[in-house]
């Protein structure tokens, strides 16, 4: 196994009413291909945690998607309620259009509470964002304690012909929080794609092809397939 490769790859299932059985396998590859973590859906957590028990495996939630809508204290009892059923570390998406207000005091106060609770990987939609905004949304997610900071999450404005410009957004995201992990997530579909992410500065890959991407790596044949994962 290219445990290298694997061990920077957060696995990500987000599939609306899943089966137990569907979760398992995937906390099950994720086990067998030594990825980094699994990322999932608030309502997949416990049952996840149950499958990854006795492995080194991060469980991440996914809180809030896919703009950080919801109200302070909504997503503070979201982060908390994930702590309860056993997640290691959170992916918050910023409240972006809070953000795009210039209601930074506001974004600043929600994510500092929030990464008191659990390790957190800010979701800043950078897609949504321009250059400039990027820069600033990234110094606040340092300024907040968060772990890292990170591209996008489902419904991603930048779809993979616009590989290049997420590429740039790491970039800067890299410049802008020193010390910061960056996450890189959003159409990442196979090796080339992810090594385009990890030489523009990204520190974890984000993607539902994780397998696909280990398996191409490996040199098995496999092909990019559109099915029925909200994909990162």
């Amino acid at each position: 196994m290219h445990q290298n490769t694997a061990k920077i790859i957060d696995q990500t299932f987000l599939k609306k009413g899943a089966s137990k059985e569907e979760i398992g396998k995937v906390c099950l590859e994720t086990k067998q291909y030594g990825f980094r973590g699994l990322c999932v859906y608030p309502e997949h957590t416990r049952i996840a945690k149950d499958f990854l028990s006795e492995s080194d495996v991060k469980l991440t939630t996914l809180i809030d998607e896919p703009t950080g809508a919801s109200s302070h204290e909504v997503r503070m009892q979201a982060v908390l309620n994930a702590k309860k059923d056993g997640s290691d570390e959170a992916d918050v998406v910023m409240k972006i259009d809070s953000f795009k207000n210039a209601k930074y005091e506001e974004v600043l106060t929600d994510l500092k509470e929030i990464c008191a609770v659990l390790p957190t990987k800010v979701i800043i939609g950078s897609g949504y964002l321009t250059d400039e905004e990027i820069k600033k949304a990234s110094e606040i997610v340092k300024e907040a304690g968060a772990i890292c900071v990170k591209t996008a999450t489902i419904e991603d404005p930048l779809d993979r012909s616009e590989l290049q410009e997420k590429s740039k957004h790491v970039r800067i995201m890299k410049e802008s929080a020193p010390g910061l992990l960056v996450k890189a997530a959003g159409s990442i579909r196979t090796l080339a794609d992810l090594q385009m992410m990890v030489e523009s500065g990204a520190d974890i890959i984000g993607t539902s092809s994780g397998v696909e991407i280990i398996d191409e790596e490996k040199g098995k044949e496999t092909s990019v397939e559109e099915d029925w994962r909200k994909t990162e």
